[in-house]
């Protein structure tokens, strides 16, 4: 059976009843769906175009060698669109009231290289519920050559990870399409997550192993049998559109919770937490850049990752309007309301936390007046 953690019901203060109510409220007040809405359906079209038109105009073998390098970082980007708000929303449930429409839409994220069954375990089932949990919460577990979480294994090479990091976020998506999820699927299924999610390990391999064959055929074989272009430049184009996307993508989730305002938590033996879930959601994420409408826009709302984490069944569109509800009565509940005014106050704190990580003095690095962190406590 997979692990679980029990957090504490002692929501004395009913800060979540009161949030949740509010936020309901705000969408019956003014008859909107929390679903998708036209804005949304138009970010899809564009995303989808962005990845899916460069390809189509590589295919036609038309552009000089330096414009398919150009078409293969546009497909990045498209790529990150896709992955950020259509895929994302999608397996959240939040795009459609229709499970069947969410289902066609979160295998979107099989369209870019990725499984939609092993991230919903991975990102929803664990990340979402264990928020910053060393031991369950997979984001921060001891990655190769990266201390995450203060609780991780730290080695002496860690010391320099601030420096070395990006190279690694560069490679992200690139383990991604090779290896990564066929491990987390066998993890998946012997511990027992497979199961919990309804389904069995036969059957998410096979959807797996033939979308990954599917994948490489259309988007790395497919140029090669169709194009003049050498196979090596087809290469180094595809591996450029997933280090543009891996780098972008890891960026934007690290940023919301391995910073310096962010805290980190372990179980007792008991597997108990003391805080309140909500609570917990609110002491170990961080939004940024919230007033940026276009880095809003593009990110798929995953700046405002306090909302997000609260209503991950609300379509991030409506976020800028939520986050008015939630900081408002987090100050009233005087609860922790953390954000970043900017990406790069955000981005700065992230590798100040990653130097404190490898050096073991997480706690010991004060937050600078000037970084552009608004804090409510």
């Amino acid at each position: 059976m997979p692990k679980t953690i029990r957090f504490s019901l002692a929501d004395q203060a009913k800060f979540f009843p009161t949030l949740r109510k509010r936020v309901n409220q705000h969408f019956r007040s003014q008859d909107i769906d929390r679903n998708a809405d036209s804005r949304m359906y138009l970010k899809s079209a564009v995303m989808l175009g962005l990845y899916l038109i460069p390809f189509v105009v590589i295919l036609l073998n038309i552009l000089p060698l330096w414009a398919v390098m150009i078409a293969y970082i546009v497909m990045g980007i498209g790529l990150v669109g896709i992955g950020m708000n259509i895929m994302h929303d999608a397996n959240h449930g939040a795009y459609s009231k229709n499970p069947t429409v969410n289902a066609i839409f979160g295998y979107t994220i099989n369209l870019v290289g990725g499984n939609a069954f092993t991230w919903k375990v991975q990102h929803n089932m664990m990340h979402h519920t264990y928020t910053n949990i060393y031991g369950f919460d997979e984001d921060i577990e001891d990655k190769p050559f990266l201390r995450l979480s203060p609780n991780g294994k730290l080695k002496g090479y860690h010391r320099f990870q601030h420096l070395y990091a990006p190279i690694l976020y560069g490679l992200a998506t690139v383990s991604w399409i090779l290896w990564k999820d066929f491990v987390a699927l066998k993890g998946y299924s012997q511990d027992g997550k497979t199961a919990a999610m309804g389904s069995t390990h036969s059957r998410e391999f096979w959807i797996l192993l033939s979308t990954k064959i599917g994948y490489w055929a259309i988007f790395f074989i497919l140029p090669i049998v169709l194009t003049s272009y050498a196979w090596g430049y087809l290469l180094l184009g595809f591996f450029m559109m997933h280090m543009t996307a891996s780098m972008i993508m890891t960026l934007v989730f690290q940023v919301a919770h391995v910073v310096e305002l962010t805290d980190h938590f372990q179980p007792d033996e008991q597997n108990e937490v003391e805080n309140v879930w909500a609570m917990h959601q609110l002491a170990t994420t961080s939004n940024f850049a919230r007033q940026n409408k276009a880095l809003s826009w593009f990110l798929g709302g995953l700046n405002f990752q306090v909302e997000h984490h609260l209503f991950p069944n609300i379509c991030h569109v409506h976020y800028p309007e939520v986050a008015k509800i939630v900081k408002a009565t987090a100050e009233e509940f005087g609860v922790p309301y953390y954000e970043f005014k900017t990406f790069g106050g955000a981005i700065s704190s992230h590798f100040k936390s990653l130097k404190a990580l490898g050096n073991n003095e997480l706690q010991a690095v004060e937050l600078p007046k000037n970084t552009g962190a608004a804090v409510m406590k």
